[in-house]
Formats: structure tokens, C-alpha cells, sequence
């Protein structure tokens, strides 16, 4: 007849997937580890489980010698004809284990294995569940702070949202609902963890899937995006059916479409980009909303340009802190460099390669590695090719922008302690006060 642990064995392997056979091996293996702890850490022990009615068997082996030299790992030929009449020199002999407390002990190791099994499947199978949804849309509720990070309830699966993905004009609070992307998923000690995002690329793209069906069944392609979460977004398109307009499509009736996706995001703007194949055109439009005179390829294998803007669309080009043209040279890979034509100046026509015209003195230039626009992060000083990575990554990319970051800002980011921040901070402001920025 069945004991209870085998019916409740075979329950678990049905409803949890934990196989019966290796729960009874690990018991086994867990009995022989805590059975070393009253006959010698050396000994030699054999455990078995019978499957079907769950009773305990172990035994110590040692060898048959004349004179012990190791009370472990042998015994003596007149101890050992004690337990068999016909035991010789040389052979192995089975000894009962010390069965005082084996109940107890069986009974005990038997319930920390299970734990400890039934939490490593369930952790493999919360990994298996989620990692492929890496990239994908998911809704959850805040259910707690972990300093400035917030931990995210999925239901199956607690996942966390850091402040480095978060958008930052947001404020979140207890049992708030929140929509995110699976960034990462990775393997850890207590179980998976599971990264959101709400500041990536592809959160934005997500949105736009949900909202844009003509997105979702391929009639518009989404190229690229580039963000500042919560600030400003590019994103390029372009139709795949010559009857469908992607920008008006992304658009919707009056604006329904792109004003719910903005919504989403804190009132992010964002530019949707009509992509060309002509990177004269390409360029141009990427600049948007700021209307551009001219726009000349200076070196076409290095992807440098320059674009010719009125007085009044200069301010417009750059965007707040160089954010348009910072992004417009993300989207599109290419340096740029945005110069004012004088007043009373000839107009080029739209694109012409060669035509410059009359150019002002007020110039400025962003790259596609996102340096912003103006001067290299480098040039500050106490900041490193290293640092100088982390702040572009995490969107901190230019310099003026810097100069009014808050310490705790940066600190947040991983790698940036709170002196190299303040630092940061200072180096920026004395470089703000020493090139003050070119004004329309």
C-alpha cells in the first residue's frame, strides 16, 4: 500500500510537474548528508526510499581489516563476524545505520527538500514564462518602493521598474496601474528577475502597435526612434502600400491616435519622421518642426551635413538644450551641423546639394553618438570616456542640460557615485559660464 508521502509525491508531480523519482534521490542524498553528522563526515553511507511504500534503508560500509587504522572507513574482522559469521579480510561490509532518530530526520529532510525543489521549478518556470516576452507590452500595479526604484506586481511575478527606465516627470504610487515593456530577464538567486521599461525605444513602439493597426499588420513600418522620455520623441515611418499616408495614419482622426499614445507618456512630443531614401530629404524632414531653407551633404561616406535654417527657425532647430538636433542626428546616424542664413540673403532651393547661401554666425552641430549639440561630454572636467558613456546612455547628453541636473539625478545611474555627480554638476556649470550658448 501507497504511504502518504509517495500520494502526496505523485500529487505534486501532476499538478507542479516535479518528478516523483528525483524528489525520492534528493532525500536520499539530503538523509546521507545529515546521517555523516552522527557516524563521521568520511563515512561511506547507502540510503534508499522505496518507491512505493516510502520505507527508509541505510546503511554504513566498511571495509574488513585486521587492524583499524580508520574507525570511519573500516572495521575489524572479529567486530565484523559479529554482524556476518563468514565476513573475510578485503571485503565490504553493510552496517544498520544509527536508526534512533531516522523517522525524525527522514520526515524533516523530506520536507526541506520539497521546498527547495518546488521553489527551483517554479523559479525555472517563471524564467521560461518570461523570458521570451522580452520586448513585449505588459500591465501591472505598483506594490511597493525599493528606494527610488519601484517593484511592479505581475501577478505571477513580481518585476522591477528602475529609476534609470523610468520617465521622468512621472510620480507613481501604491496600487497605481502601470503599462511597460520586458526589457531584460535574467536568472537570480531568489528567482528571475524581470526589468521593465517605460523610457526605452521600444516601449514607444509597443504603444504605437496598440494604437496604429496599420502598424501592427505591416502597412506602415516603424524605422526608428529615438527619445528624451517624457520630453521629446522622433519617430521615422514610412508606408509600405502607396495609398496609405504613414504620418497621417499614425496621426489619426484629429489627432486621436497620437494624442493617446502621448497621453501614455507623461505628454511626451513626439515627431513622426516621413523616411526617404534620399538622405538630403531624410535629413530635412528629421529636423521637424523647424523648416529648413537648404540642406548640403558635405562628405557623404563620413555622413556629414549641414542645414541652412531662417533667423526665426534657428531656436526651432536646435530645440530646448540642443534636444531637436541631438535627436534629429540620432535618427538619422548623421552629424549635422544647423547654420543661420543673413537677412536679405538668396534662398537656395530645398535639398540643393552645393547651395550654402549666405551663412550668419551662429552655428551649431550635433553627431549621431548622441554628444548633443555643442561640445563633447569629454570636455568637462572629471568626466572620462567611461562616465562620458553612462551619461549618453542614460540620455544625459548635453552639457547645458547638465548644468542644471540635481545631484541625486545622476547618482542613480550605475557607476556615478555621489562626489563624481557633484562634480559633474560643477564642471558643467563653470563650462556653461565660460561658452555661453549662441542665441538666435
Amino acid at each position: 500500500m501507497k504511504s502518504e508521502l509517495i500520494l502526496a509525491l505523485e500529487q505534486i508531480e501532476r499538478e507542479k510537474g516535479i518528478k516523483k523519482d528525483e524528489v525520492l534521490k534528493m532525500i536520499e542524498g539530503a538523509m546521507v548528508s545529515s546521517l555523516r553528522k552522527h557516524v563521521g563526515k568520511n563515512a561511506v553511507i547507502e540510503a534508499s526510499i522505496d518507491p512505493e511504500t516510502a520505507d527508509f534503508k541505510a546503511c554504513v560500509v566498511k571495509k574488513v581489516v585486521e587492524a583499524v587504522a580508520d574507525a570511519e572507513l573500516e572495521i575489524a574482522l572479529h567486530d565484523a563476524r559479529r554482524y556476518r559469521r563468514d565476513a573475510a579480510v578485503g571485503e565490504d561490509l553493510r552496517l544498520p545505520a544509527p536508526a534512533a532518530d531516522f523517522a525524525r530526520i527522514a520526515a524533516q529532510t523530506a520536507k526541506q527538500v520539497l521546498l527547495q525543489k518546488i521553489r527551483e521549478v517554479e523559479r525555472e518556470s517563471l524564467f521560461s514564462e518570461f523570458k521570451p516576452k522580452e520586448g513585449e507590452m505588459v500591465t501591472g500595479a505598483v506594490h511597493r518602493f525599493m528606494e527610488r526604484n519601484i517593484i511592479i506586481d505581475l501577478g505571477k511575478a513580481e518585476a522591477i521598474l528602475p529609476l534609470r527606465e523610468q520617465i521622468r516627470r512621472e510620480r507613481y504610487s501604491v496600487g497605481q496601474s502601470v503599462r511597460a515593456v520586458i526589457l531584460k530577464v535574467d536568472k537570480a538567486q531568489r528567482g528571475p528577475q524581470v526589468v521593465l521599461s517605460r523610457s526605452a525605444p521600444v516601449f514607444l513602439r509597443r504603444l504605437f502597435e496598440l494604437e496604429v493597426p496599420e502598424i501592427a499588420d505591416k502597412t506602415v513600418e516603424i524605422v526608428d526612434i529615438v527619445r528624451d522620455p517624457g520630453f521629446r520623441a522622433k519617430v521615422s515611418v514610412r508606408s509600405n502600400d502607396p495609398k496609405v499616408d504613414a504620418v497621417g495614419t499614425c496621426v489619426g482622426l484629429r489627432g486621436s491616435r497620437i494624442r493617446s499614445i502621448m497621453n501614455e507618456l507623461a505628454g511626451e512630443r513626439i515627431d513622426l519622421i516621413p523616411y526617404s531614401d534620399d538622405p538630403a530629404a531624410y535629413l530635412s524632414n528629421a529636423l521637424s518642426p523647424a523648416k529648413v531653407a537648404s540642406l548640403a551633404i558635405l562628405d557623404a561616406e563620413a555622413r556629414k551635413a549641414e542645414a541652412l535654417v531662417s533667423a526665426e527657425q534657428l531656436s526651432v532647430a536646435i530645440g530646448k538644450d540642443g534636444q531637436n538636433i541631438r535627436l534629429a542626428a540620432k535618427l538619422t546616424g548623421w552629424h549635422l551641423e544647423v547654420k543661420t542664413r543673413e537677412p536679405g540673403a538668396h534662398e537656395p532651393g530645398a535639398h540643393e546639394p552645393g547651395a550654402h547661401g549666405s551663412q550668419g554666425a551662429d552655428a551649431v552641430e550635433a553627431g549621431p553618438g548622441g554628444e548633443g549639440a555643442g561640445p563633447a561630454l569629454s570636455e568637462l572636467d572629471g568626466v572620462g570616456p567611461r562616465t562620458a558613456e553612462i551619461l549618453r546612455k542614460a540620455g544625459w547628453d548635453d552639457i547645458h542640460r547638465l548644468a542644471e541636473a540635481k545631484t541625486e539625478e545622476l547618482t542613480a545611474l550605475e557607476g556615478i557615485g555621489e562626489k563624481t555627480a557633484a562634480k559633474i554638476v560643477s564642471s558643467a556649470k563653470q563650462f556653461v559660464k565660460d561658452h555661453p550658448k549662441p542665441t538666435a
